[in-house]
C-alpha cells in the first residue's frame, strides 16, 4: 500500500506540474492519475497532509465565489490548499497533491449520488468541516438521465451523512440547508448563518418552497432572496436561530454598511467565539453578502487564530474591491448609458439574483434556455422573467438541444416581445457575435444576458469578447 500511494503521489505531482494548473483537465488531471494509480485508499492517506484538515464546500449557487472567499481569509493566517471551480473528485486529490498545509479546501460540487459519489468521498477525505451555501433546484437531467429534486437534495446531504466529527456551516435562512445541519446536530456541531436585517424581497418566488420534513408548503413571515427568509411549518419545523449573523444593512456611497455578530464556538481552539464588528463590502448583490457572510463564518469557525477574527474579516472585505469574480458569474457593465448584466443563471434562484442586481423598468433579456426534459428549470426561470417583466426577450438555446431552446421559445412568446436565434453551441462565435450585436443595439437602458450554458465555453468567452469589443 505505502508503495502504491507514494507511486501515486509521485505521478500526481508530476502531472501537476506539467499542466500548471490552468483551466479544465488542469483543475483535474493530477487527481485523476492519483486516483487512478492509488485508489480511494491512498485519498485517505494523502487527505491526512492537511495538518487541521479538509473543508468541502457544496450548494447549487455560491461554491465557487465562498471558496475563493474562504481561502482570501484563511491564507491571512494559515497555510492553505485551495481548489475550485471544478467539482470532482479529481479535483480535490489535485488540491491536496498541492503539498503539505494546515487546511485543504475544496470545492465539491454534486448532482447525483451515483456520479459524484459525495459519501464516499467524506468517508475517504474526512473532512473537519463540510459548508453548504443554499440548495435550490438545478440539473434536471443528467447525462441522460432524469434527476428529480429529491434525489439531488439527498446527494446533497450525503455529502455530511458519514460525518462524525468537526463542524457542519449551514444557511439558516434556507430550509433545505438548514434541515441537513437539524439532522446532524447529534453526530457533530452545526454553526448557522443568516441575516437579520430589514430586507425584504417582495417578488415572487422562483419554485414552490416545502418543508423537508412533511412536505407541506412553508410559510414566510420575512424572504431576504427567494427561497432564503424566514420560515415555518405547522408540522414545527422552523429557521434555526443563526449563530452569525448579518445584523445591519445599510448603504454607504458605492458600498454596503454591514455589522457581523457571531456567538459560536472556534474549532480548533474549542473555545466559545463572541464578536460584533462592522465593515464595508461592495454592492455586489445579496447572493454575494450571503457568499461572505458564509465564508466568514467558516473563517470564525476554523481559524487558529482566532484572536485575529474581527482583523481578518475587515481586511478581507476591503480587498473585494479587487475580487475576480468566477467564470460564468454574472458582472455589470456600462455601455454608454446602457447598464449590461452577462452571466450564468442556470437554474431559478441564480437567475433571479442576477436579474435583481439591476433592476429596470426598460429591460432587454437575453435568455439562453435550458436543456430537453429540464422543464422544471423552464418554470422556474419563467416565473423569475414574468416577475422582471422585460420589454424585449431574445431567446438562444443554451444548453445542446435547439428543438428544446424553440419549445421554451413559443412559451416565452405567449407573454413577452421575443424573437427567437436558433444558433447552437457547435457555432460559439457565430452565437456570441449574434449576443453581442443585440447588445449594441438595444435602445433600453439595461440588457441582461442570462440563463443556462458552458461555463467556461460560453460565459467567460462572451464576457471576454464584449470587454474586448466595448470597453
Amino acid at each position: 500500500m505505502k508503495f502504491k500511494c507514494t507511486t501515486a503521489s509521485l505521478a500526481g505531482r508530476l502531472a501537476r506540474f506539467i499542466v500548471k494548473l490552468g483551466r479544465g483537465m488542469g483543475r483535474s488531471f493530477p487527481g485523476y492519475l492519483f486516483l487512478r494509480i492509488g485508489g480511494f485508499d491512498c485519498l485517505r492517506e494523502l487527505s491526512k497532509r492537511s495538518k487541521i484538515g479538509n473543508i468541502l464546500i457544496t450548494g447549487t449557487n455560491g461554491k465557487t465565489t465562498t471558496t475563493k472567499m474562504l481561502c482570501l481569509l484563511l491564507k491571512k493566517d494559515s497555510s492553505v490548499s485551495c481548489n475550485f471551480d471544478s467539482n470532482t473528485v479529481n479535483a480535490v486529490a489535485t488540491g491536496l497533491l498541492g503539498g503539505k498545509a494546515e487546511f485543504g479546501i475544496f470545492e465539491y460540487g454534486i448532482r447525483t449520488a451515483k456520479y459524484s459519489m459525495p459519501d464516499t468521498v467524506c468517508k475517504y477525505v474526512d473532512p473537519i468541516g463540510v459548508i453548504y451555501t443554499t440548495i435550490s433546484r438545478e440539473h434536471t437531467m443528467v447525462a441522460g438521465e432524469k434527476n428529480p429534486f429529491r434525489e439531488y437534495f439527498k446527494a446533497k446531504r450525503l455529502l455530511s451523512a458519514p460525518m462524525k466529527k468537526g463542524f457542519i456551516i449551514c444557511n439558516a435562512d434556507d430550509p433545505r440547508t438548514a434541515f441537513i445541519g437539524m439532522e446532524k446536530e447529534k453526530d457533530v456541531q452545526v454553526a448557522y448563518y443568516g441575516l437579520e436585517v430589514g430586507l425584504e424581497d417582495e417578488t415572487p418566488l422562483s419554485a414552490p418552497v416545502h418543508c423537508p420534513i412533511c412536505e407541506e408548503k412553508l410559510e414566510y413571515s420575512k424572504r431576504y432572496l427567494n427561497h432564503r427568509g424566514i420560515y415555518r411549518c405547522k408540522c414545527g419545523f422552523s429557521r434555526p436561530e443563526p449563530h452569525v449573523k448579518l445584523t445591519r444593512l445599510s448603504k454607504k456611497d458605492k458600498k454596503w454598511e454591514i455589522e457581523i455578530s457571531s456567538e459560536t464556538c472556534n474549532y480548533t481552539s474549542q473555545k466559545r467565539i463572541s464578536s460584533k464588528f462592522k465593515l464595508e463590502v461592495p454592492n455586489f448583490g445579496i447572493h454575494n453578502l450571503y457568499n461572505f457572510l458564509c465564508a466568514s463564518t467558516a473563517y470564525i469557525t476554523f481559524t487558529p487564530h482566532p484572536e485575529n477574527i474581527k482583523e481578518t474579516i475587515i481586511k478581507t472585505a476591503q480587498e473585494l474591491e479587487k475580487f475576480t469574480l468566477p467564470p460564468g458569474r454574472f458582472e455589470i457593465f456600462k455601455l454608454g448609458d446602457k447598464t449590461v448584466g452577462i452571466g450564468q443563471g442556470d437554474n431559478g434562484d441564480a437567475l433571479k439574483a442576477n436579474l435583481q442586481v439591476h433592476p429596470s423598468d426598460e429591460m432587454t433579456l437575453i435568455y439562453t434556455t435550458p436543456d430537453k426534459g429540464e422543464d422544471e428549470i423552464f418554470q422556474d426561470h419563467l416565473r423569475v422573467i414574468k416577475s422582471a417583466k422585460p420589454m424585449k426577450i431574445h431567446v438562444f438555446p443554451g444548453r445542446e438541444s435547439t428543438s428544446a431552446a424553440r419549445n421554451y421559445y413559443k412559451t416565452i412568446k405567449e407573454y413577452f416581445d421575443a424573437s427567437f436565434h436558433p444558433i447552437s453551441n457547435k457555432e460559439m462565435d457565430k452565437k456570441i457575435d449574434e449576443i453581442l450585436g443585440i447588445i449594441d443595439e438595444s435602445s433600453t437602458e439595461s440588457v441582461m444576458v442570462s440563463g443556462c450554458g458552458p461555463e467556461h465555453l460560453f460565459w467567460n468567452k462572451l464576457k471576454s469578447k464584449f470587454k474586448s469589443t466595448f470597453i
